[in-house]
């Protein structure tokens, strides 16, 4: 028997406004809301299935910047840089952890400055 990832939660100061934010970066949609905690995850699944949920979880003191974990995210219908320029827009803005000019993958953080990095292998969608 083993175990499997079926949400991350993420606490944080807006959970409105993460929640936007990630839909936005993942495609996913609203699944719930409890106790001013907003889940998203895709739109033909949720909790349970084989990709894990977001939990943004309201806290009046959400750690940020750089976590003991980070999510990795891949672009799934156009190329590295097309995908930095739309994750710019929605709000992310790029973060500096030390990492090397030639890096193949952009460190970033999302509204509230949690760290997450694009990387360049694009996946099916």
């Amino acid at each position: 028997m083993s175990c499997r990832i079926s949400e991350l939660v993420l606490n944080c100061a807006d959970p409105e406004r993460l929640a936007r934010f990630w839909s936005e970066v993942l495609g996913y949609v609203e699944l719930d809301r409890e106790d001013g905690a907003i889940e998203i995850g895709p739109p033909d699944a949720g909790f349970g299935d084989l990709q894990p949920t977001i939990i943004l979880s309201p806290s009046s003191n959400p750690r940020v910047g750089r976590l003991p974990l980070h999510i990795d995210v891949n672009p799934v219908d156009r190329d590295q840089d097309a995908e930095l320029e739309r994750l710019l827009s929605l709000g992310a803005r790029p973060a500096d952890v030390g990492q090397a000019g030639d890096a193949q993958w952009h460190v970033l953080a999302d509204p509230e400055g949690n760290e997450f990095c694009l990387l360049r292998k694009q996946l099916e969608p």
